[in-house]
Parts: structure tokens; C-alpha cells; sequence
């Protein structure tokens, strides 16, 4: 068969030897994630035409107004990971505190918890912009049998055994990774099917776009100022590209194809940066360190960070490689430049 006529459940299939623990239960919740992922696809698509767009009026646990798909999507990924009993644990950007699944006498024999951000970019939906769905797996670290505890959670990102995202867009994607290099698979609308697209998905060492919110400007740290300058300069290969859609999957995705640095900072407004170490960084760091790109918090490898809390922000620079590394540059030049 063509590689790229390769559907995800077959590619699944093929791969499944390839996972560190190969019992068929990480199989079954990327195919959780798959079925999760069309059901809100749906959704997606018919807003604007049905009451699903705009504020549902409550606030998640980071203060933030949740949309009316962030609640459904979430409910829509729990539910479907939690019928067909195949984790212990779930935990989610839009929920207090974690989950404990119980859904039979068996549940806490499951090996694996998934954490998520059940819709990225929510906020885009009302203005046609794309969004998606951000996933990361790992295998518990309490004993088997028990329910799952609040460390089985707070894991540096370096022991994931799965991650990925699903973009809702012009076309809707699932691109994961299990450790063995980053695959993108493009749903067929017409008949409900994934097939792979981007087989072995890579940065570049290098690229021309740089991604940051450059209207926080004045509350950023000097690193990320200088940074910004040094990309603007005209030089052989610069001025770099602004792009910035502030929907992270979206930009990490265009800049994973076409090259390209993201950078989301701290600042005066945001101390310890925005973004979520379980739910948001720590699974686009994996997909990006797998496609040959850098993660860093600014200073150290993002994978590395020891979580503290279940909702920890923290700073996040990701992209092709040399770029990071730049940025990297400037921000510890800045940071002696205290001294």
C-alpha cells in the first residue's frame, strides 16, 4: 500500500510494536482521540449555524471566560476516553482538578493518564479562525490497581509516551507522536476516514517566520526584545516573516511546515508566562523535539521543567532549531547583562 493511502487505523496497526508498552491500550486511546476528535470536527463546522459559538457564561479554574465549544469539546473527549475505560486519569485545562476513572471494577488497572487542552484557540471560532485540540499520555506512576494520584500528573514532560494535537481548519488534521517521529493524518469529510498526509513531519534548522504577539511589546523582557530586534534586521536572511495567529496549534503547526520560531514570553502583565506546562507545552514540546525542533522555556529544555501544580504556567520558545537557540542567545546575554 502507498504510504500516503495509509488510513490512521491501519498505520496505528503497524506501529503498534513500536510503542515502549505494547498491550494495545495507547492504540485504543489514539483511537479514542480519533473518534473524539470527529465528533467535535462536527461541531466545528457548523458553527455559526447553530447555537455553539460565544461565552457559556462560566469561567475555568484560570479565571478565563469559557466558550460555549470549549465546554462541549471537553465533555466530548472525557466522556469518550472514560466509556471505553482504557485510562485511569484524566485531567484537562477547563476542569479543577484531575479525574479519576471508575468506570468499572477494572478502571484502576488502566496504565495510562491523558492530559489536554480540549480546544485551543477557542476564542478564534466566532471569526472562522482554525483551532484545535492538544493531548499528551503518560503511564502512571502509582501501582496499578490503586486510583490514581495527583503525581501520577505532575510529570516532567520527558516521560510522555504520546502526544499530539488535532487542527480544526481549511481541512482537519491529527498529527502524534509515540517517540518515533511526527505523522500527520487528514481527515476525509466524505467518508470519516483519516489518512496520513505528512509522513515524518520535520522543521527546518532554520525558517523565515517568527510568531509572537508583538502588542504585549513593552511587557516583555529585554531578551525577547532584543530577540525581536535581531529578527527584524535587514540581513541575508532576514527580515524574518511576522506571522501570529494566537491559536497555538495553528502557529506551531504552519511554522513545523514552512519553518519558523514561536515565542510566547513572560511578561510584566503574565510573571510566569501563560501558557500550560501539562496541557499546552510539554505535548507541542515532544511533537516538536520529534520533528527535529527545540522547546525551551527561554533558558532550559521545557520537557525538563518538574511540574509543581496541575495548571503551572510557564515561558515557551519552540520551533526549528537554530532559532531557539538564538533566542536562547539573547536571553541569557540579557539576563547577565543584570550583573
Amino acid at each position: 500500500m502507498e504510504e500516503r493511502n495509509k488510513t490512521l487505523g491501519e498505520f496505528i496497526i503497524e506501529n503498534q510494536n513500536a510503542f515502549q508498552y505494547s498491550s494495545g491500550e495507547l492504540s485504543r486511546i489514539i483511537n479514542s482521540i480519533r473518534l473524539a476528535a470527529k465528533v467535535v470536527n462536527y461541531k466545528v463546522n457548523k458553527a455559526g449555524l447553530v447555537d455553539i459559538i460565544g461565552a457559556a457564561g462560566e469561567r475555568n479554574i484560570q479565571g478565563e471566560d469559557q466558550q460555549k465549544l470549549d465546554v462541549y469539546a471537553n465533555e466530548v473527549f472525557i466522556q469518550t476516553l472514560i466509556n471505553r475505560e482504557i485510562v485511569c486519569g484524566i485531567a484537562s485545562e477547563e476542569n479543577d482538578d484531575f479525574i479519576t476513572v471508575e468506570g468499572s471494577d477494572k478502571s484502576h488497572n488502566n496504565k495510562y493518564v491523558v492530559l489536554m487542552d480540549p480546544l485551543d484557540g477557542s476564542s478564534n471560532i466566532d471569526v472562522n479562525v482554525s483551532v484545535g485540540t492538544i493531548f499528551s499520555v503518560y503511564r502512571r506512576i502509582t501501582p496499578i490497581g490503586t486510583p490514581v494520584t495527583i503525581e501520577d500528573f505532575l510529570q516532567p514532560g520527558i516521560n510522555q509516551v504520546a502526544a499530539g494535537y488535532v487542527i480544526y481548519g481549511t481541512s482537519t488534521m491529527i498529527v502524534y507522536t509515540t517517540g518515533h517521529g511526527v505523522n500527520g493524518f487528514t481527515l476525509n469529510p466524505a467518508i470519516g476516514t483519516f489518512y496520513l498526509s505528512h509522513p515524518n513531519m520535520q522543521f527546518s534548522k532554520d525558517g523565515p517566520i517568527y510568531s509572537i504577539n508583538e502588542g504585549n511589546y513593552v511587557h516583555f523582557p529585554q531578551g525577547v526584545k532584543n530577540y525581536i530586534k535581531y529578527c527584524q534586521t535587514e540581513e541575508e536572511d532576514r527580515p524574518y516573516t511576522s506571522r501570529y495567529i494566537g491559536s497555538l496549534v495553528s502557529d506551531i503547526h504552519r511554522n513545523m511546515i514552512k519553518g519558523g520560531i514561536y515565542i510566547y514570553p513572560t511578561s510584566s502583565k503574565a510573571p510566569k508566562g501563560k501558557l500550560r506546562l501539562l496541557y499546552e507545552c510539554n505535548p507541542m514540546a515532544f511533537i516538536v523535539e520529534q520533528a527535529g525542533g527545540k522547546a525551551s522555556d527561554g533558558f532550559g529544555r521545557i520537557m525538563e521543567i518538574i511540574p509543581t501544580e496541575l495548571h503551572q504556567r510557564v515561558p515557551f520558545f519552540c520551533g526549528s532549531y537554530n532559532m531557539v537557540e538564538k533566542a536562547e542567545e539573547f536571553m541569557l546575554k540579557a539576563e547577565l547583562s543584570k550583573y
